[in-house]
């Protein structure tokens, strides 16, 4: 049986970027504290002006933005596509990153994780739908007002924006259900 719990936005820890330039809202993660120990970390950050991102050796990164115009990035010197809301983005936490604002702040969201410990998926819903998934973890990030999330005919939960769906210890095949905007993160230990 996994073990099922709801994160609220109110609740999230605020902690300093490694390059001390801004700080982050820390949804969730495997294990540690701070900045290290963890093998995958789910989080937040504004950021208020272009420059650069903080290294994390050893692992992969899934970023996303949330609310503003969006963003390029520079990794490793070549230029991404125009980041836009919704649109998940992967590259090595040990690149040497920075990122060019488009349109003023944006608020973004991020995947960290260990490769050599986990694999990850990372899918955003639009309006919500339906998926099968037997991961190992399964965070379910709501971006809309209300989303509402059922897990099979056992359980439902209602979530706000920003609010997160955690299911540790999973070992079936889950029908997952979801009603409004939501981010779909699939983690498996390797």
């Amino acid at each position: 049986m996994s073990e099922r719990t709801v994160l609220r936005a109110a609740d999230y820890p605020r902690m300093p970027w490694k390059n001390g330039g801004g700080s982050t809202e820390e949804v969730t993660r495997d294990a540690g504290e701070g900045l290290d120990g963890f093998g995958w970390r789910l989080s937040i950050a504004d950021i208020g002006e272009s420059g650069g991102f903080s290294r994390f050796d050893g692992y992969q990164r899934v970023i996303s933005v949330l609310q503003g115009a969006g963003m390029h990035l520079s990794v490793d010197e070549v230029r991404s596509r125009a980041l836009l809301p919704f649109d998940a983005f992967a590259f090595k936490g040990a690149s040497v990153v920075s990122c060019t604002l488009i349109d003023g702040p944006i608020r973004d969201f991020n995947l960290i994780y260990a490769p050599d410990r986990y694999s990850a998926r990372v899918q955003w819903q639009e309006a919500g739908g339906r998926l099968f998934t037997s991961a190992q973890t399964l965070l379910i990030f709501s971006a809309d007002e209300q989303v509402r999330v059922e897990l099979g005919n056992t359980a439902h939960e209602q979530l706000g924006r920003y609010d997160c769906l955690q299911l540790n210890g999973n070992g079936e095949l889950l029908d997952v259900a979801i009603t409004g905007r939501s981010c779909v993160i699939e983690l498996n230990a390797i």
